[in-house]
């Protein structure tokens, strides 16, 4: 008869433990860059968490590691939830993708601070992991709608994914440009994008979602009377 593994319960209480303190260490964090700005340092962030530096340092490897788990923190909490909330409007597909191209945009406006300074502890020799995952977990929620929405039509599925994420993609980017750009205002970005990618999903819908088709027809830039 073979004897069950025990458990260690302390193991597991201390694990969970380290994983609500890491937690509570980036909210305070998060707090204190919307608070001091996109320049603090690592001690005015062990200041705002009423630890010690070394403190942090045994959650986080660096200043990096810290701006890697802020980043991956907020897109939890901030950004991910917003689009969600956004994909389970009962909307039509022009005012889901507004929807979209909205909530993501406006997440970043109203945390420039946040985003610059993970940006700015990034730059060199960046770890874009952490973008990457965000990205792809956003993507994934899309191109579960998108093609839910193509079969609604007998519309062929297949390019549902490559879709999804060449939209984030290209929300992402401008975003990017514009946070240290702004040279148009928030509302015209999101005019311009929701423009750009309502014409790519327009053009999609008349060829049913099948690149065979889409490759088929002619392609000229002339306008219809």
């Amino acid at each position: 008869m073979t004897v069950p593994e025990k458990v260690d319960g302390r193991s597991h209480r201390w694990h969970d433990h380290r994983i609500t303190r890491r937690r509570e260490l980036l909210d305070c964090t998060l707090a204190a860059i919307r608070r001091h700005g996109h320049d603090i340092g690592m001690d005015e962030i062990a200041a705002a968490n009423h630890v010690s530096k070394t403190v942090l340092y045994k959650h986080f490897a660096d200043k990096k590691g810290l701006a890697n788990a802020a980043m991956a923190r907020y897109v939890e909490t901030a950004l991910v939830p917003r689009i969600r909330d956004a994909i389970s409007e009962d909307l039509d597909e022009y005012h889901l993708t507004r929807a979209v191209i909205t909530a993501y945009v406006t997440t970043v406006a109203t945390d420039p601070e946040i985003y610059i300074y993970v940006h700015a502890n990034n730059a060199v020799g960046g770890n874009q992991d952490i973008v990457t995952a965000s990205e792809e977990l956003i993507a994934e929620l899309l191109t579960t709608v998108i093609a839910d929405r193509f079969r609604e039509r007998e519309f062929s599925t297949p390019g549902s994914t490559p879709f999804a994420f060449a939209m984030i993609g290209a929300v992402r980017l401008a975003s990017h440009w514009w946070m240290f750009d702004r040279t148009m205002t928030v509302d015209e970005l999101i005019d311009y994008l929701t423009m750009m990618v309502w014409g790519g999903i327009a053009g999609i819908a008349r060829a049913a979602g099948s690149a065979a088709i889409f490759t088929s027809e002619p392609h000229t830039l002339t306008l219809d009377s």
